[in-house]
């Protein structure tokens, strides 16, 4: 009973982790109509948007039977199992040992983690929280620039934690463990020792991947029981098992009650990202665009304004690897670290694609249909005349009314008699094509502006 309890489990988050990467790694946006559920099980997502229901279904099955979530429904934690896995094969004869908790350690990252939430510097916070990790570290690994810096260094450090302490960055760096071991540590079910059966061979206690077992002093640590049942499968005597405790073996650690704030340095890597060259009618190369230096960054259909999507995105990443044209970028600002934004070098937001908001789990985009995107308005073309070839009379043009789906731009002719380029803001969708689709270079003739707060038109 003891192996095949640990057997489901092992199979439960295997399914998981396929699922949430498979959806990670989609390109094709099929596997979103049968995978959508695993980001929204996540549970900073639904916190983020307001999802009750959900958050409190977590919070009570961790207060029932401990932390099943860490186990089978966060794919960091599944991750580091992996890890683990392979650890046992490279490594077969290290063994675990009881690491006393260091509560001071993850309750001052879980209070940072939480002012960060609530003063806005989410963006910041997110690069510790698990599902947004993981994400990043599955879409953005084979990138560029300080994206691609940002998952190699998230990807060696819980490697390098889980091959030396098991579960050490659940139980004391990621806020969503932390969080969850407050309530686990006062669980009705659980994995409990019988003094009178026990022998003190150590097995369970050298094979608990989270080092809460102290079998010197039968206890139990289950604030960071992540629920893997090793030890159950570990103990050759039957002297641990699961059910109702009959008492709570919470080490006293004063470092508790020593609890105090402190401050801590975020250093953030710089990266220039080289600008891809394009082809001309796919003969000849042409001088790369420049991407505009935009006053306010461009957020996705959906997102209802740059304020709400700033505070409610997690970083995940899924709505930039389910973007069929590309647009989607992470962020390298500070404010908005790794947060996607649009960026039109590569392609423009089609009127009749909706993909990044109906996965979106943490409710930074909310679903939209494609009629209702057709009337909301993100951002405002910017022409810049000096540098367009049909102001200047150097070539006759048009390229930006033309492909413009919402007829909001004219071709007008100028003082010097050459026709320029007028934008009736009121048609704006901010959807890019015009700036895609301009042949100047390095920089375009005209370029999305975009709005703090989205508008109908």
């Amino acid at each position: 009973m003891n192996k095949t309890l640990k057997y489901i489990r092992i199979v439960l988050a295997t399914l998981m982790l396929l699922c949430i990467t498979a959806l990670l790694l989609d390109t094709t946006g099929v596997l979103r109509h049968y995978l959508g559920w695993a980001p929204k099980l996540q549970l900073l997502p639904n916190i983020m948007a307001l999802n009750v229901v959900m958050v409190l279904a977590v919070l009570v099955m961790t207060f029932l039977v401990g932390r099943l979530y860490c186990a089978i429904v966060c794919p960091l934690g599944i991750m580091q199992d992996l890890f683990l896995w392979i650890r046992k094969l490279v490594f077969p004869k290290h063994k675990y040992h009881y690491r006393k908790p260091q509560n001071w350690l993850r309750y001052v990252l879980l209070a940072l983690f939480v002012i960060a939430m609530v003063t806005g510097a989410n963006s910041i916070a997110v690069l510790i929280a698990p599902y947004s990790m993981y994400g990043r570290i599955i879409t953005q690994i084979h990138s560029s620039g300080l994206p691609q810096i940002v998952a190699i260094v998230s990807l060696a450090i819980v490697g390098i934690l889980s091959f030396s302490m098991g579960r050490m960055w659940c139980n004391t760096i990621c806020p969503i463990g932390s969080l969850l071991s407050i309530i686990s540590r006062w669980r009705l079910f659980g994995v409990q020792i019988d003094q009178e059966k026990c022998v003190g061979c150590h097995r369970c206690e050298q094979g608990c991947k989270s080092m809460c077992i102290n079998i010197d002093e039968k206890s139990i640590d289950h604030s960071r029981c992540v629920d893997c049942w090793n030890c159950m499968s570990q103990c050759k005597v039957g002297a641990i098992s699961l059910g109702l405790r009959k008492k709570r073996n919470i080490p006293t650690d004063s470092s508790r009650r020593k609890f105090i704030a402190s401050t801590a340095a975020i250093g953030v890597a710089t990266a220039i990202q080289a600008q891809e060259q394009k082809l001309d009618g796919g003969l000849a190369a042409i001088t790369g665009k420049q991407v505009p230096d935009r006053r306010i960054p461009l957020k996705p259909f959906g997102a209802r304004s740059r304020k709400n999507f700033e505070t409610r995105c997690t970083s995940c990443q899924l709505c930039v690897s389910q973007c069929p044209e590309h647009v989607l970028r992470p962020s390298t600002k500070l404010e908005s670290l790794l947060q996607p934004e649009l960026n039109y070098s590569e392609g423009y937001c089609r009127m009749a694609c909706t993909r990044c908001s109906e996965v979106c789990p943490s409710g930074a985009i909310m679903p939209i249909s494609k009629e209702e995107k057709t009337a909301i308005s993100i951002g405002i073309a910017i022409p810049l005349h000096q540098n367009c070839l049909s102001a200047t009379g150097k070539d006759q043009c048009g390229a930006c009314a033309r492909h413009c789906p919402s007829s909001a731009i004219s071709m007008i002719t100028n003082a010097e008699g050459h026709p320029a380029p007028v934008v009736n803001e009121s048609r704006c969708l901010g959807c890019g094509a015009c700036e895609y689709y301009c042949p100047a270079r390095p920089m375009t003739a005209i370029y999305i502006e975009g709005k703090e707060t989205h508008s109908d038109i």
